[in-house]
């Protein structure tokens, strides 16, 4: 059931971009360094690119469809979760690895649900 808009999904784009490059920082694994830093950073950095380059209301550079869009973060999305155990950092604390898998969840389930296509907002001109 689509019940998100892509308004309020660009707003989780961005903010799920920045949370993904400071997670090493905020749960404490910058120091691990490799793969669980790497992947968290660089997924991170990909969404705010993808979410710059998107057609939709938050995009300021509108080249990407919103159904691309949403075809890569799917595709981030399952990355990000299976991570731990693709590099195999899933051994690590819990601190290292959960953030990949909740972050990737929750974007894959935030993708699930949101509309395939901005409303538009038709101007009304008063005479």
């Amino acid at each position: 059931m689509k019940t998100i808009s892509t308004y309020t999904h660009g707003v989780f784009d961005y903010i799920a971009g920045i949370v993904l490059i400071i997670a090493p920082n905020i749960f404490g694994f910058a120091h691990v360094g490799g793969a669980p830093v790497v992947v968290a950073r660089v997924i991170g950095i990909i969404f705010i690119i993808q979410a710059l380059f998107t057609n939709y209301e938050l995009g300021l550079f509108k080249v990407l469809p919103m159904r691309a869009h949403l075809f890569g973060d799917y595709v981030l999305s399952i990355f990000l979760a299976i991570s731990p155990w693709l590099f195999r950092f899933n051994t690590q604390p819990p601190n290292v690895w959960v953030p990949h898998l909740v972050v990737g969840v929750l974007v894959y389930l935030l993708t699930l649900m949101t509309y395939r296509e901005p409303r538009r907002i038709e101007a009304r001109h008063i005479t």
